[in-house]
């Protein structure tokens, strides 16, 4: 089985890590928050056909693992899972939203994301090993001609 998926037009495995926080870094992500939340991303993650790979839910950071098809922006990705995510658990936990420092915004502004691909080492092997099996190539074509 291939590590690729596939779509109409392509073949694509695109692998993402990314990272993001609570307002203020409030060390609120645990118990029933933290199952909801949970539940949420992987519930967006489904519904854009996106792979969640692994997660992590720290009390005070989200890390995620997940591939997201190359017809979904990673930034459209975490806004929708960022988004709705915040809105379900204002809509389910309203005592968070008595608080006055909370300011109707659940997570934090921005996020991180790393790609996760080949090690570079390897490319560059790669890369070098195909460069020299065309060399070789044409030392075979010269020769037929």
């Amino acid at each position: 089985m291939s590590r690729f998926k596939k779509l109409s037009q392509s073949l694509w495995h695109c692998q993402y890590h990314i990272v993001w926080v609570p307002k203020y870094r409030y060390k609120i992500l645990y118990g029933d928050i933290k199952t909801e939340v949970s539940n949420c991303i992987r519930a967006f993650s489904e519904q854009k056909k996106c792979e969640i790979i692994e997660m992590n839910i720290q009390i005070d950071h989200v890390h995620l693992l997940v591939m997201i098809p190359p017809k979904l922006s990673v930034s459209a990705y975490v806004g929708i899972v960022k988004g709705r995510t915040a809105i379900r658990v204002f809509n389910k936990f309203k005592h968070l939203k008595k608080k006055p420092y909370w300011g109707n915004k659940f997570w934090a502004r921005g996020y991180c994301v790393d790609t996760v691909g080949l090690d570079a080492e390897m490319v560059k092997k790669y890369v070098k090993y195909q460069e020299k099996k065309d060399r070789q190539a044409e030392q075979l074509e010269l020769f037929k001609n």
